[in-house]
């Protein structure tokens, strides 16, 4: 790929997925920091019209499509609008983008597997990768922090959990690093509960889809909002945990906090906890990752501890979230587990979202998949793809020869 023109002295950012939650808010930070942020590059599956917003206004030099139709439908539009963007058709162009010398700062955004060939392109060129996927972690976090170390890059974790573990580290501390090392004895990993906390269970086979995605703190993706209702997404910020801070997961313990005011805490070996706090707005880990160790104005409104009055905890209904067991089992068992069970959570997921499965099924076929999938200790890129491929092509067999109406 050619050389860019541009301007050096302001920081350089390719968004990979600008159209989804992550994207937009990336965005909407750079929006109020002009002077230090400049977008090079956008990424988007299908949403034609909003990335053509975007290009209107950010002027990025490039913008990557995955199909034909929407490639000629964002060019035609932006030829209109006399935008000078580039539009490239193509996911491998998206580990193009990501390694660009223009390039300084990555916004690893794609929702599932698909952000992990691009996030590692990043690592591997030494840039900043904020990390608001959690896939790629999962699915090959060892590798990912290694290459990390040999490269130079600078990981950031974007999820608000691990964002909040980070700030609660000391300043030195490096991702990667192993938590022990700064006197951390454990990592307190809070998430809401989501919509059904207080369901019965005896209802979880009838909640819909529009149901499950109506989480009462945050405006999530559908992808994510089912996992928050399963909460898988903890289960999967566990193994992501481990290797971001480079510890075991039993050192991990899952708090269930409705009010979603505290993002995670972490304990110390002298008995402190130290707890970061937030709205709930993913502008401010976001505009944390980005100027990270500097900090700059999000465009969030300050947290009133009055209005909030109280917070509460209790830990998770093993009964109730199964997806947790089966996180930890994985990550325990390790290899090419966590691959396994993230494409799997996957597949079912999109068939829940498509009315072919009920809800309380979602953790029943991840574990018969966990269960029939052969997975290796042998964790490199072609044996993780590998693990991958064979997930999904098994979930979408059982879930046709078992569980399709």
């Amino acid at each position: 790929m050619a050389k860019l023109a541009g301007s050096p002295d302001r920081c350089g950012v390719a968004i990979l997925g600008s159209t989804g939650t992550i994207g937009r808010n990336t965005l909407d930070v750079i929006r109020h920091h002009p002077d230090r942020y400049r977008v090079v590059a956008l990424t988007a599956f299908s949403q034609v019209e909003m990335l053509v917003a975007q290009c209107v206004e950010f002027k990025p030099e490039i913008a990557v499509v995955v199909d034909q139709e929407s490639a000629e439908s964002v060019e035609r539009h932006l030829k209109s609008a006399g935008s000078e963007t580039r539009v490239l058709l193509g996911a491998d162009h998206l580990e193009e983008i990501a390694a660009l010398s223009e390039v300084d700062t990555v916004m690893a955004g794609i929702v599932g597997a698909a952000g992990l060939l691009p996030t590692l392109a990043a690592v591997r060129s030494g840039k900043r990768v904020l990390v608001a996927n959690k896939e790629p972690l999962v699915m090959m976090g060892e590798l990912i922090t290694e290459e990390a170390r040999a490269n130079n890059a600078i990981l950031l974790p974007i999820d608000s959990e691990h964002n909040a573990i980070f700030q609660c580290l000391p300043e030195h501390f490096k991702v990667g690093q192993d938590i022990a090392q700064v006197g951390v004895r454990k990592i307190l990993l809070t998430g809401s509960g989501g919509p059904f906390r207080g369901l019965p269970l005896e209802e979880f086979s009838t909640v819909t889809p529009e149901q499950a995605c109506q989480h009462p703190n945050w405006v999530m993706g559908p992808k994510i909002s089912v996992d928050s209702a399963t909460m898988m997404n903890k289960g999967l910020e566990i193994i992501e945990a481990c290797w971001l801070f480079s510890t075991p997961h039993t050192t991990i313990e899952v708090v269930v906090h409705p009010q979603s005011v505290i993002h995670s805490m972490v304990e110390y070996s002298d008995g402190s906890i130290i707890a970061q706090l937030g709205a709930s707005d993913m502008r401010i880990p976001i505009a944390y990752g980005l100027a990270w160790p500097e900090r700059l104005d999000s465009g969030v409104s300050r947290l009133d501890l009055g209005a909030i009055a109280h917070l509460d905890f209790e830990p998770p209904d093993p009964g109730r979230f199964p997806c947790l067991r089966l996180a930890r089992e994985s990550i325990e068992s390790g290899g090419t587990l966590p691959t396994i069970l993230n494409a799997a959570n996957e597949i079912v997921v999109d068939a829940y979202l498509n009315k072919r499965i009920r809800f309380d099924q979602i953790p029943r076929i991840i574990e018969e998949i966990l269960g029939i999938v052969a997975y290796s200790d042998d964790v490199t890129l072609e044996k993780v793809l590998e693990a991958d491929e064979r997930a999904r092509a098994s979930t979408l067999e059982r879930i046709e020869q078992k569980y399709s109406a």
